[in-house]
C-alpha cells in the first residue's frame, strides 16, 4: 500500500477550518443573522490558547463556547479568533487558535464539523483504522447524539409526557448495547 504524501486528511481539515474562520468574521463583522449560533469546542491545553487560570482549572482539557447572545469583540485573524464572554458574572475575554478547535456546531441549522487534533495520531499510532481513513471525521455533518431523533421529531414526543421519557430510556439503553435497533414510528406520534 501506498504512504499518502500528499496528506489530503488535513488539506481537507484546513479547508473546513477556513470555513469556520469565514462564518466567525461574517459574524464579527455583520452580527449573528437570524437564530444562528455556535458552539465551538477546543482544547484548552493547546498552544496559543489564551483563558484565565481559573477557566483552565475548570476546564483542564476541553471547553465548550456559545457564542449566541452575551459575547462581544469577536476579533478573526488568519490563525486564531478572539471573544470576550462572561463566565458566573465574570468578564473573560478568550484567544483560541484555529489549530485548538475540536468542534464547530450550529444547532439553528443542525450544521456541524469535527476536527481531529494535531496530537491524535502521535498518541495511537497502533491504530492503522483510523489512518487510512481520517476525512470523514472532518466531513460536515448533521450533529445529533446517537439513538435521540432530530429536533423536530423531539418535539411531539416531548408534549406526550411519559411515552417520550419512555422512549428517551429505550434510546439510551440502545447505545449501551451498542448495536442498532428498529423503532416504530408510532412510538413517536402524540397519542389522542
Amino acid at each position: 500500500m501506498s504512504k499518502d504524501v500528499l496528506r489530503y486528511d488535513l488539506m481537507v481539515q484546513e479547508a473546513l477550518k477556513g470555513v469556520v474562520r469565514k462564518i466567525l468574521a461574517e459574524a464579527a463583522r455583520d452580527g449573528l443573522p437570524g437564530e444562528h449560533h455556535f458552539y465551538i469546542t477546543f482544547r484548552t491545553g493547546a498552544p496559543g490558547v489564551r483563558l484565565s487560570q481559573r477557566l483552565r482549572e475548570k476546564h483542564p482539557d476541553e471547553m465548550t463556547i456559545v457564542l449566541q447572545h452575551q459575547f462581544w469583540d469577536l476579533n478573526v485573524s488568519d490563525h486564531a479568533f478572539e471573544v470576550g464572554l462572561s463566565f458566573s458574572g465574570v468578564p473573560e475575554r478568550l484567544l483560541i487558535p484555529f489549530d485548538a478547535v475540536t468542534t464547530f456546531f450550529d444547532p439553528s441549522v443542525q450544521f456541524g464539523l469535527k476536527f481531529e487534533t494535531q496530537d491524535e495520531p502521535e498518541d495511537a499510532p497502533d491504530m492503522a483504522l483510523p489512518e487510512a481513513a481520517p476525512a470523514p471525521t472532518a466531513v460536515p455533518a448533521k450533529v445529533v447524539p446517537a439513538g435521540v431523533p432530530a429536533p423536530k421529531t423531539r418535539a411531539p414526543a416531548a408534549d406526550a409526557g411519559q411515552d417520550g421519557d419512555a422512549a428517551a430510556s429505550e434510546a439510551d439503553d440502545s447505545d449501551d448495547k451498542g448495536g442498532a435497533e428498529v423503532v416504530s414510528l408510532d412510538s413517536f406520534r402524540k397519542k389522542t
